[in-house]
């Protein structure tokens, strides 16, 4: 597994290959910062309801690095680095295309139902956008890549006592509407109350399957239905609580200490999770009379 150091190790576009842990009840693919990508996750967007022959993009950044992976279906991404044009087709989930800065991009070529989901290093800022192609190539001739600066200390909700369902919440974040595709984007500390240390997804389910059944001791997640829906279960040991997911600009946010189960998948559906945390084998809770018993120590921050 890479593990990036940062920024400056990567300074051209790049497809990289993402793990893609096959299971029977659906695949999951997982981008955790500095080991699958090399800079640290700000914000995560997703574009989807693209009308074909429709482009989107047709800009650069000044600071902002990217990995745009196609979730559903395909589309291509036609990016300039101020010399030379390159063409890339991304069609698999376990496939991430890394842009660093200053790379003019545009994404074009939709299929049917893709959705295009975006790993970013900033947040957003106006100032960082560059839209036009002439003043991009003027910039470009005296850009050099800067090492990734350390962002702010993670900001995670306060839950004082062991969490109960009523804990978890749905946060709707905002749908940019577009003729050309709508967008929704989540942010650490803006419309989540914690910091993204990573990104995974689940696709390619059969509908019979259950995915989770487990806990977290300090992980927080927001899931969301990046396409399709499906039913998420939780547990705090007394109550149980059932929450149906089936748009891409709501998700559930879900505190440590809460057993979680997903199922019910309707066909095409890509499950999506953010996570507070890198993975760490430690932080699970798989046995379910262990967590019920209480015979864990959570720690919820």
């Amino acid at each position: 597994m890479n593990v990036y150091s940062d920024i400056t190790q990567l300074d051209e576009c790049k497809i990289l290959n993402l793990p893609k842990i096959l299971d029977n009840r659906g695949n999951l693919t997982v981008v955790e910062e500095l080991k699958q990508i090399p800079f640290e996750i700000a914000r995560v967007y997703w574009i989807y309801d693209v009308p074909g022959g429709e482009k989107r993009g047709s800009h650069a950044f000044r600071e902002q690095s990217e990995i745009l992976i196609a979730l559903s279906g395909s589309f291509d991404v036609v990016t300039h680095d101020g010399k030379k044009e390159q063409h890339f087709l991304l069609n698999r989930s376990y496939y991430g295309l890394y842009m660093p800065p200053m790379t003019w991009r545009t994404i074009e070529n939709f299929s049917t139902n893709a959705v295009c989901l975006i790993i970013s290093s900033h947040k957003f800022s106006e100032k960082d956008y560059i839209r036009n192609f002439e003043e991009f190539i003027n910039e470009r001739k005296n850009f050099k890549i800067k090492a990734s600066a350390a962002r702010d200390e993670s900001r995670l909700s306060l839950i004082k006592n062991n969490p109960t369902v009523y804990d978890a919440s749905i946060i709707e974040i905002q749908k940019i509407v577009s003729g050309k595709g709508h967008i929704s984007v989540a942010e650490g500390g803006v419309n989540l109350p914690y910091d993204i240390k990573r990104v995974y997804y689940l696709y390619d389910i059969p509908a019979s399957s259950e995915r989770g059944a487990h806990a977290h001791r300090k992980c927080h997640r927001f899931l969301v239905a990046a396409s399709g829906a499906y039913e998420v279960t939780l547990d705090d040991g007394l109550n149980r609580r059932t929450i149906r997911l089936d748009r891409p600009f709501y998700g559930l946010h879900i505190p440590p200490g809460l057993w979680t189960s997903i199922q019910s998948f309707s066909s095409g559906s890509i499950c999506l999770s953010l996570a507070s945390h890198g993975y760490d084998e430690k932080d699970y809770i798989r046995e379910y009379e262990i967590f019920k018993n209480g015979k864990v120590q959570l720690d919820i921050q």
